[in-house]
């Protein structure tokens, strides 16, 4: 296989906002008051198992691009022909090989990602089955990802307000999640806090990308939002999604923390919280204006500017959230 079919099968721009949500994760719980090193020092351990983590993340990720496209070869025939498998480029074993070695490599090293105290990499392996949070959140996104594509999983790609969910669950709680886990425990309320708005935002959003193959997905059985609803009223349905989530941003900086009510339940810089969660709401509320100029519009154009938007908007609040706990 070469360089070049395997970058288009793994879809590069894809892997950049589940790394930045695992650094993204882990910097949180490092600027939290969970973080469990009372001195918080930034130590190479700390740094390591964070770089680990994140490389594993977009391996994942990748892995699971070319599951998806294994899954929806008859589909990408009508939407996409010119991707590798489609194409014929590559072959079904080739692509096979190459997600089930990508399944192996992202998940098995995360049994070493274990927060402090646990430092040395012998400590770590070591470390008692309750501190090995990451691997079987991993392992967890892993099988949403079998669920989402194969059929013999249930294949919930074809059920609409279920594929957003199997999508919404790893690449927005748990990835947050995850990273968090690398730092700090998660057992309290902030971490699932943080990753309930990433979620909610993809639960709705991640329908951006079924507008332009709507005749493919039709064929191929998969019962998107666009085709049960129409463009127009699945736009109706979606736009919340867009607004709503960020919302819970100030709203953490103000609600106490039920476990403990003498510090709210998001702990970094507040004002840049409030402010990041505005902005957010603001651009949301400016991509579901695009959507409803011409709804219709979605469902022929490849790239709908939403797309990008939803991409882009991703990345901001992972790299906000990073600012307001640094």
């Amino acid at each position: 296989m070469r360089l070049k079919d395997l970058r288009d099968l793994s879809r590069p721009f894809t892997l950049l906002p589940p790394l930045l949500g695992i650094v993204s994760g882990a910097v949180c719980a490092f600027g939290s008051v969970h973080n469990p090193d009372p001195a918080r020092r930034l130590t190479w351990a700390v740094v390591l198992t964070v770089i680990l983590g994140s490389a594993c993340a977009s391996l994942l990720n990748a892995a699971s691009n070319i599951l998806n496209q294994i899954a929806d070869l008859s589909i990408d025939r009508l939407n996409k022909p010119d991707r590798p498998l489609a194409s014929g480029r590559v072959s079904v074993r080739e692509a096979w090989v190459v997600t089930i070695t990508g399944y192996l490599v992202a998940l098995l090293p995360t049994w070493l990602v274990v927060p402090y105290p646990y430092e040395s990499w012998s400590a770590k392996m070591s470390a008692p089955l309750a501190e090995h949070v990451c691997f079987f959140i991993y392992l967890a996104g892993l099988i949403f990802t079998l669920i989402y594509s194969l059929p013999a999983f249930g294949r919930t790609k074809r059920l609409g307000w279920g594929a957003n969910l199997t999508i919404a669950i790893p690449r927005g709680t748990l990835l947050k999640v995850a990273g968090w886990s690398m730092v700090a425990p998660v057992w309290s309320a902030e971490p699932w806090w943080i990753g309930s708005i990433f979620g909610l935002f993809l639960l709705g959003a991640a329908s951006t990308k079924d507008f332009s193959d709507m005749e493919g997905d039709a064929a191929g059985g998969c019962r998107t939002l666009p085709i049960i609803y129409g463009p127009r009223k699945a736009v109706a349905l979606m736009a919340p999604f867009f607004v709503l989530p960020w919302l819970l941003m100030p709203l953490g900086v103000l609600l106490p923390d039920p476990g403990n009510p003498l510090h709210p339940i998001l702990t970094g810089h507040g004002p840049v919280l409030f402010i990041l969660g505005s902005v957010l709401a603001a651009w949301g509320l400016y991509t579901v204006r695009l959507m409803y100029r011409d709804p219709d519009a979605l469902a022929t154009v490849e790239n709908h500017p939403s797309w990008t938007h939803m991409y882009l908007m991703m990345m901001a609040a992972q790299i906000g959230f990073a600012i307001a706990y640094l």
